[in-house]
């Protein structure tokens, strides 16, 4: 049925949804908050039309609350997961490192957002739309001291979480697994290699009846695992080999603490430059939210470069080069948590654009403008990088990051100049 042959939703309605939203800030790690935002998402997917919810909750994007957006991308996701004609597997990847806080529940921590206990119930409450639907976590430790991995599966085993796995980066080191190639120890992988190794464990042996998806996301609760719905749907019934979240489309709903937006942008702009013409319509290439069909996945984990920040960016683009038009965006709802984040003051930008450089000399052929900022990247050192950031072009600090595909107004000369 076509959304826009239905009657508008009244506002009437919607109103009455919003009045029972939580007063204040929406907090991820709360379970009243995330059970009001899964209860209205299921009440919006079976009465009425979720797509005309969420067109109606953006014209008026800052007069209802957040939860009531993150809702509207539920119940999509749910309506998605409940039109599934046959079986699909989902299998959920993340990596963890000094993670033992955030395990913990909120009145354990300050930090808490007892995340696993959260997702599992997240995906639980997903597949109730469908029969069809079944899923798996599998938590890869990325070399932790504090033992997150060994955390994760005592909580499993006590809490009958027998859907979750617990692999060690440092198991598939030592047993000289392909898909670690490359790492002497764990202090090799940023992220990276623990997401590589438990896409490969995961896709390697596909589901025997039906379609297989592999996701990839963050250990913090940033993206509610109810939207993976969103990311299904384009592989399962769109032909695509990968469905990406993205925090820079129209519609997504973002919320993000700190200021990180211009350097954000500038790392755009740069990496878009160095692998012009590829990947020129993909804006956000950092959102830990991507699923793979896992036939795809399989087909592009050997011998890559990356293990740390920058992986995404090169699975991306080995995607778009073997099955070119195979991504597909997908808005979605984003809440930050900076609390203990193990990323945020590792300001890692350089070593993720001079990753990206290395990227260019593997896998494009010499072009103008690319080999320009490809070599203008790879000659700065962490003083310049430091300098560029801090006199950004306001051609690209005012600009939007979603035209940065066909914008060419700034020249590696120009950048050059600008830390002269």
């Amino acid at each position: 049925m076509d959304p826009s042959n239905n009657p508008p939703v009244p506002e009437s309605y919607i109103e009455s949804l919003a009045a029972e939203a939580p007063v204040g800030d929406f907090n991820h790690a709360d379970p009243t908050h995330q059970g009001f935002v899964q209860d209205t998402a299921s009440r919006i997917q079976e009465e009425t039309d979720p797509d005309q919810v969420e067109r109606f909750l953006l014209s008026r994007r800052d007069e209802f609350p957040l939860a009531m957006h993150l809702a509207a991308k539920l119940a999509k996701s749910r309506k998605a997961v409940g039109s599934l004609s046959g079986p699909v597997m989902l299998s959920v990847i993340f990596a963890v490192y000094k993670e033992h806080h955030r395990l913990m529940r909120p009145d354990e921590h300050e930090a808490g957002e007892d995340f696993l206990r959260r997702k599992a119930a997240q995906l639980d409450w997903l597949s109730g739309a469908s029969p069809h639907l079944s899923w798996e976590l599998l938590a890869v430790d990325d070399g932790c001291p504090a033992g997150s991995g060994a955390l994760i599966a005592e909580i499993a085993r006590n809490e009958g979480l027998d859907n979750v796995r617990v692999l060690h980066l440092e198991e598939a080191i030592r047993d000289k697994l392909p898909v670690a190639g490359g790492l002497r120890t764990t202090d090799d992988s940023r992220k990276g290699g623990s997401i590589i190794y438990g896409m490969w464990e995961a896709a390697k042996k596909p589901a025997t009846t039906g379609e297989q998806v592999v996701l990839y996301t963050d250990a913090d609760l940033s993206t509610h695992l109810g939207q993976a719905g969103l990311l299904i749907e384009p592989i399962v019934n769109g032909g695509m080999d990968v469905a990406m979240g993205s925090r820079r489309e129209e519609t997504s709903v973002v919320i993000k603490k700190g200021k990180r937006n211009v350097r954000g942008k500038l790392f755009i702009y740069l990496w878009k430059r160095m692998l012009s013409p590829a990947l020129l319509d993909v804006t956000d290439t950092q959102c830990g939210f991507k699923a793979f069909r896992a036939e795809a996945a399989i087909e592009i984990l050997d011998d890559l470069l990356e293990r740390g920040f920058a992986f995404d960016v090169e699975l991306l683009l080995k995607t778009e080069l073997r099955n070119p038009g195979s991504l597909a965006r997908v808005p979605i709802a984003w809440i930050d948590s900076e609390g203990e984040s193990t990323t945020t003051a590792l300001s890692p930008y350089l070593t993720m654009l001079q990753s990206i450089a290395a990227m260019n000399r593997k896998y494009l052929s010499p072009f103008g403008q690319a080999e320009d900022f490809t070599a203008f990247v790879e000659s700065l050192d962490e003083m310049q990088w430091n300098q560029l950031m801090d006199n950004v072009p306001d051609a690209i600090a005012s600009a939007d990051p979603l035209q940065f595909g066909h914008f060419n107004e700034v020249s590696s000369d120009d950048l050059k100049n600008s830390i002269a």
